[in-house]
């Protein structure tokens, strides 16, 4: 049975943070059996303990063979039907991310673990095409980084997101990319001919404008500014590209919403959808313990107008609510958002990926097929 979560009384002291991390917190995931407590013994264990912690962490990468790769989605409120996430955990360290409880699930903190232990789905495109090969498999849309992204830092040595790409450029299976990376501009000669075909389309989340708030909210993504380069970058090249405004924090970057929109067409995005702060499980004490470290004269004020929009909850998990919240402010922000988008042209209507030519792929390259 889970363990309750942190109370915002209980929370670990607001320690100075660390450059390109998230958080400092190695926080205690909800099924964690037992709980670790400094004890000085005498023999210089605790001296040494406090120095560990206080080293700068590094990142390790733990090679995984998946045994399937294509996740189904069951939400509403969601616009696709299957995910593929190349890897677990996330080192840009994106303090608000709600992948970060999964790790829980790996017997890993949802704190620093979740940025520091990435687990890297090796055999990725192996398992996508014996899924796609399947003769029972019929294409639907597909979205890649919906709970992780795919071009975090180990993808450049480990390519695991083109192996990904390769395969479904092989099949011509349309998909869907999201992420805050640059990195997505190495794939363009996959992603661009896909494009032309109406097989392939790009989402970059950007949450400020602002570089400094950037740098401690998601402190190894690209910056802002670098970001909407990678949006021009894609759009000249014909990919058809959108931007992710989420998520939407109350007197943090919800000011900027406008703004953001405004750049990111002028960079070439054609459409638009942005999520309110959701803090489920883990993210809630990770979250309010940022809070007092980054902008501790804002903190309360953030988080009552969050429980405003979510019934007087850090969180609400139902369908339908989820992703928007509720309640005047909620509205709000929703009708701020519509007006900004018809007055940018954001949102038209554009046609959706074509599956049509979808051709199941050999199980090993070079293999014909027998169907």
């Amino acid at each position: 049975m889970p363990r309750p979560l942190p109370q915002p009384s209980s929370l670990a002291p607001p320690t100075a943070p660390l450059k390109g991390r998230g958080t400092t917190w190695a926080l205690e995931h909800r099924f964690s059996s037992t709980l670790a407590e400094a004890f000085d013994d005498g023999w210089g264990t605790l001296d040494q303990a406090v120095q560990e912690e206080t080293a700068p962490p590094t990142t390790h990468i733990i090679e995984e063979q998946a045994r399937s790769i294509l996740t189904p989605n069951d939400s509403p409120d969601i616009g696709f039907d299957l995910s593929i996430n190349p890897y677990r955990g996330c080192e840009h360290g994106c303090i608000y991310c709600y992948a970060r409880p999964t790790h829980s699930y790996l017997n890993l903190s949802p704190g620093l673990d979740f940025e520091t232990r990435i687990v890297a789905k090796v055999n990725a495109a192996d398992r996508l095409r014996e899924a796609l090969s399947a003769r029972d498999y019929r294409p639907r849309s597909l979205n890649i980084g919906s709970a992780t992204d795919a071009y975090q830092p180990a993808e450049r040595r480990l390519r695991i997101t083109r192996g990904v790409i390769e395969v479904l450029a092989e099949a011509q299976h349309p998909f869907s990319l999201i992420t805050k990376s640059a990195g997505v501009e190495r794939d363009l000669d996959l992603i661009a001919p896909m494009a032309t075909r109406r097989q392939a389309a790009v989402y970059l989340s950007i949450t400020t404008l602002d570089a400094e708030l950037a740098r401690r909210l998601e402190p190894r993504a690209a910056s802002p500014e670098r970001r909407l380069r990678v949006l021009r970058t894609l759009s000249d090249a014909g990919v058809p590209v959108g931007v992710s405004v989420s998520p939407v924090i109350p007197f943090l970057n919800e000011p900027e919403l406008e703004r953001i929109l405004e750049a990111a067409r002028d960079a070439g995005a054609t459409s638009a959808f942005c999520i309110v702060l959701r803090l489920p499980w883990e993210v809630s004490p990770l979250f309010q313990h940022w809070l007092q470290q980054h902008v501790p004269d804002r903190a309360a004020r953030i988080m009552a107008r969050l429980r405003d929009m979510r019934g007087g909850l850090d969180n609400d998990a139902r369908f339908g609510s989820r992703m928007t919240g509720e309640g005047v402010w909620a509205q709000l922000l929703r009708r701020r958002f519509r007006k900004a988008c018809l007055r940018l042209d954001l949102n038209r209507e554009k046609a959706p990926l074509d599956a049509s030519a979808f051709r199941s792929p050999p199980r090993q390259p070079g293999q014909a097929s027998l169907f």
